[in-house]
């Protein structure tokens, strides 16, 4: 029965486009629910409890995804409907580096290779599964362009190529005869936690404090394009965010802003 039910809610997942990771996720979450239960009665009070267990030692995002699976699970396989919340997420603010920090981070790079990942994961704003995925073919030198494909929410967006970096990713790209553009030692994709520590490796190595990831580098280019002055749509576009409340969390961040702003008290 539950393997039966599992594969009907990949499948399920699957033929609604779904990504390959909220498949995993999904999955994954569903089949812990399912171990959870042990054959007890599946209903809402056995997820209440299930949610429960988890609460205090998963983070608000994590437990809300586990819902999500779950209802997804209960409402297109199971046919029940649930009434449940998603929990309140904790209102914190992302790590973001300082303009310095970022000239550190990437001057202490000897490696090629490594070095043009940071400054796209930086100065494109790209997430690290959009930088595992990019193919010489998406490089556009002529128009300065970088074609995103099916990014997060099976969205196509572009971004430009910064000035900085043109002439020495286009020569990068001229080397090797497969598509893909970053290359594992083994032959084929890069792995998201093989780019997570190299900017853990390289972030010690220039004497940044703050727990910098690659998410990190995306966060600090929005952010310093909005302290540049930047509209905050077209970051949005940038980013490919569909809710421009999704980019209005980088007003909360800038501490420029902040610091720009005159007290009253100085006034008297």
């Amino acid at each position: 029965m539950e393997e039966e039910a599992i594969d009907k809610l990949k499948k399920e997942l699957e033929i609604r486009n779904f990504s390959n990771k909220t498949v995993k996720a999904y999955v994954y979450y569903v089949k812990e629910f399912l171990k959870y239960t042990n054959s007890r009665t599946l209903n809402e009070d056995a997820v209440k409890d299930f949610i429960q267990k988890n609460i205090h030692k998963d983070d608000p995002s994590t437990i809300s995804s586990q819902i999500s699976a779950i209802k997804f699970f209960f409402e297109n396989i199971l046919n029940q409907k649930l009434m449940l919340h998603h929990p309140k997420k904790n209102k914190t603010i992302p790590e973001v580096l300082t303009v310095e920090e970022a000239r550190r981070l990437i001057e202490v790079i000897d490696n090629i290779k490594h070095k043009l990942i940071v400054r796209l994961l930086y100065g494109c704003g790209l997430r690290v599964s959009e930088v595992i995925n990019l193919k010489k073919s998406d490089l556009n030198f002529d128009e300065r362009l970088i074609h995103i494909k099916l990014a997060k929410g099976s969205k196509d967006r572009f971004v430009k190529i910064p000035d900085s970096i043109k002439e020495e990713l286009e020569n990068y790209s001229k080397f090797g005869e497969k598509d893909i553009l970053f290359m594992s030692q083994r032959g084929g994709k890069l792995s998201t936690t093989t780019i997570q520590k190299i900017i853990k490796n390289f972030s010690k190595k220039a004497g940044l404090k703050k727990n910098i990831s690659p998410h990190t580098l995306r966060h600090s280019f929005a952010t310093h394009l909005l302290e540049a002055g930047i509209d905050l749509k077209i970051i949005q576009k940038l980013l490919g965010h569909s809710d421009i409340k999704t980019t209005q969390i980088y007003l909360h961040i800038s501490n420029r802003l902040i610091k720009n702003v005159k007290s009253p008290l100085d006034n008297l």
